[in-house]
């Protein structure tokens, strides 16, 4: 083997050496990302929750508690007009207001409501019919705003 060979095989492992780092970069950038994103969605996921829980647990009877959790969701999503696209959003959440009066108020006809369950077909039904998670919903952009003095 001569000195040139040799060389330019330690010039090609190197450049293999350099594309395997490269490579196990971007999947260690894409797995940090992606558990970035689960846990975002996991703590919003809890937020609302704690928050329908809350606003369920106001009302004695399920159609008052499931308005007050349309209406907790509503203001966590900062809603203040309508559209079919909301209003679709908010028919399919009602089952998991629903449940969670449920679970809340114990009933021998609703026995076999789960909170987790609604959730998990709501989750379900958003992603079927939109491009993003429901969470994304949550991703409130707020666009630099001038400091203005006087």
């Amino acid at each position: 083997m001569t000195v040139t060979s040799f060389l330019e095989n330690l010039h090609v492992a190197a450049r293999d050496a350099d594309l395997a780092e490269a490579a196990f970069r971007r999947e260690v950038a894409a797995r940090v990302t992606e558990l970035e994103r689960d846990r975002a969605f996991a703590y919003r996921r809890f937020n609302l929750m704690r928050a329908i829980a809350e606003a369920v647990s106001q009302a004695q009877e399920e159609q008052p508690a499931v308005a007050y959790a349309l209406a907790a969701l509503r203001s966590r999503l900062d809603w203040e007009s309508d559209s079919d696209a909301r209003a679709a959003v908010l028919t399919q959440f009602a089952p998991v207001a629903q449940a969670m009066f449920a679970s809340l108020v114990p009933d021998e006809r609703q026995a076999d409501m789960d909170v987790g369950a609604a959730l998990r077909r709501f989750e379900t039904w958003y992603s079927e019919n939109h491009t993003t998670p429901f969470w994304t919903l949550f991703e409130n952009y707020m666009p630099e705003t001038p400091r203005v003095d006087f």
